[in-house]
């Protein structure tokens, strides 16, 4: 704990996988003021471990009561007091009902569903299962999210650390897996960056990509897929400005080519090609029009333990994944 930016960036830059948080509000006396949790900005880092080997999946401590009523109550409350927001789910029996009664409490469980303009639905999907679930949701999300190339020399706490506080794990199979196999609920977007980050027309057009290994996945763990669809993006916001605009202008276009150039990449082969594979990190250009609401709709969950016919049979695999995507749509 330092009270100079000067000394924390030069000590960062000495020591090798530091990260630096800087708090522009507060005093010397950080962790004797209201508001600051060193535990938080701990697990935001990712800066604990289980065992000598980083592991996103068992390195995870659930949020604390503090946490949640801080960043939903407080950072969040007025965003989504703003969507006001309606879930839905489906029982096994097909009834609709209000509420996430439909959802298994138990795991493994694979939430599959419609990313929105710059995931604004996650947050109240994490929220609403924290407040009537006894399951957490894990997100799987891109991995440039837990590195250090999107950070200032000297970053202030941001949303990016509190997507680690409440579950978030680098989009991976073999996290895919290691969730599963630990029996625990998992969040996966297939049409990834390319689906949250949309063009202007794109409004809840899915960019899944055709190989529908998440299928096989859950089959291997006998994990239920819940498949979800979200509405309500254009009531609360208006793009104005997608990728098609900043890459006419050459300053522009060099910068987004120059932050996604070192940007890991998630998928590789032959998802890469087509629409699919153009997962570009911009910033889009919109302005809120809340207030709104977002409707959520989780779909009959569909079992997949004791189906084995999934792990081999690729035209099966191929109908369920199918099945999927059109529930979602």
């Amino acid at each position: 704990m330092l009270p100079s930016k000067d000394e924390a960036e030069r000590l960062s830059s000495l020591l090798k996988n530091s990260k630096v948080r800087f708090f522009r509000d507060n005093g010397h006396l950080l962790l004797m003021e209201d508001g600051i949790n060193l535990l938080s900005v701990i697990k935001g880092n990712h800066m604990h471990r289980r065992s000598k080997k980083r592991n996103h999946v068992m390195d995870f401590l659930p949020p604390s009561k503090f946490e949640f009523h801080h960043t939903f109550d407080n950072i969040l409350g007025m965003l989504i007091l703003g969507v006001s927001l309606v879930m839905l789910s489906t029982m096994a029996n097909g009834e609709v009902v209000r509420g996430l009664s439909g959802v298994p409490d138990q795991g493994p469980g694979l939430l599959v569903g419609y990313h929105m303009l710059v995931g604004a639905e996650i947050s109240s999907i994490v929220e609403e299962f924290l407040r009537e679930k006894k399951p957490m949701v894990h997100g799987l999300a891109h991995p440039m999210i837990f590195g250090k190339g999107m950070e200032a020399a000297c970053q202030e706490v941001t949303g990016f650390d509190y997507f680690q506080v409440f579950g978030a794990i680098p989009v991976s199979a073999a996290n895919l897996c290691r969730s599963l196999n630990e029996k625990r609920h998992v969040l996966l977007y297939p049409g990834g960056v390319r689906e949250a980050l949309h063009r202007k027309g794109e409004a809840y057009k899915l960019f899944w990509p055709e190989d529908p290994e998440f299928v096989r996945m859950a089959a291997k763990y006998g994990a239920k897929i819940v498949p979800f669809g979200v509405v309500g993006e254009d009531d609360v916001n208006e793009l104005l400005l997608d990728y098609d605009d900043p890459i006419k202008i050459p300053i522009l276009k060099n910068k987004i080519k120059s932050d996604n150039e070192n940007m890991p990449r998630v998928r590789a082969g032959k998802d890469v090609k087509g629409k699919v594979g153009q997962q570009i990190f911009y910033v889009p250009g919109f302005y809120p029009k809340v207030p709104g609401r977002f409707y959520f709709l989780f779909g009959k969950p569909m079992e997949t333990e004791g189906r084995g016919e999934l792990m081999m049979d690729k035209a099966r695999v191929k109908e369920v994944y199918l099945q999927l995507k059109g529930e979602v749509e």
